[in-house]
């Protein structure tokens, strides 16, 4: 395909060594051709105040206009109290303001969660599904990207160590390509 998908990868957590930002890194190396993944970091984000709006701080702007940029938007995140961690949360809120002006509007979405746990970070998944419709983010449905036990298929390059693991993430990729196909505006 010569004209790939541009596809921003928000990162929950802000760890170096995050297993996350692993996943991120595998997604992108296992990306089909019509899918350009790149991460977008939020860490230097500042806390969302609506009384810095006048003269926006620039890791906002900066922020705001690659993510609008972009046709669609993928989440690799960790599950912190059966919820998004913060800086995630906060990296939507900065994109969603000023009201009327959220990058998101309309934004094919897809998240993979992951947890060194058994449950896969199924609660920040959900969760993060609540605020992405009310932000009009069209979100993939089906597959369902719940990755438990992460800290045992991510290698230190984050290459993923395990083929059945690595064969999902492969479908999940076409299918989240197909999925922008269908909804990004045109």
């Amino acid at each position: 395909m010569s004209n790939p998908r541009d596809v921003v990868v928000l990162v929950g957590s802000l760890r170096k060594e995050a297993y996350s930002r692993k996943l991120a890194k595998a997604l992108i190396a296992l990306a089909p051709p019509q899918l350009r993944l790149e991460i977008v970091e939020i860490g230097e984000l500042q806390l969302y105040n609506q009384d810095l709006e006048d003269k926006p701080p620039q890791p906002w702007t900066t922020f705001r206009d690659r993510v609008r940029r972009a046709d669609a938007v993928l989440f690799v995140t960790p599950e912190y109290n059966r919820s998004v961690p913060a800086p995630l949360k906060n990296a939507i809120d900065v994109g969603s303001r000023p009201y009327g002006s959220s990058v998101w509007d309309g934004k094919p979405g897809g998240i993979v969660s992951a947890s060194p746990g058994a449950v896969g970070g199924f609660g920040a998944n959900q969760h993060l599904r609540q605020s992405m419709v009310f932000l009009n983010v069209p979100m993939l449905q089906q597959p369902e990207a719940y990755i438990s036990g992460v800290d045992k298929l991510v290698d230190g390059e984050g290459g993923i160590t395990n083929e059945s693991t690595k064969g999902f993430l492969g479908k999940y990729l076409t299918a989240f390509a197909s999925w922008i196909e269908r909804t990004a505006p045109r």
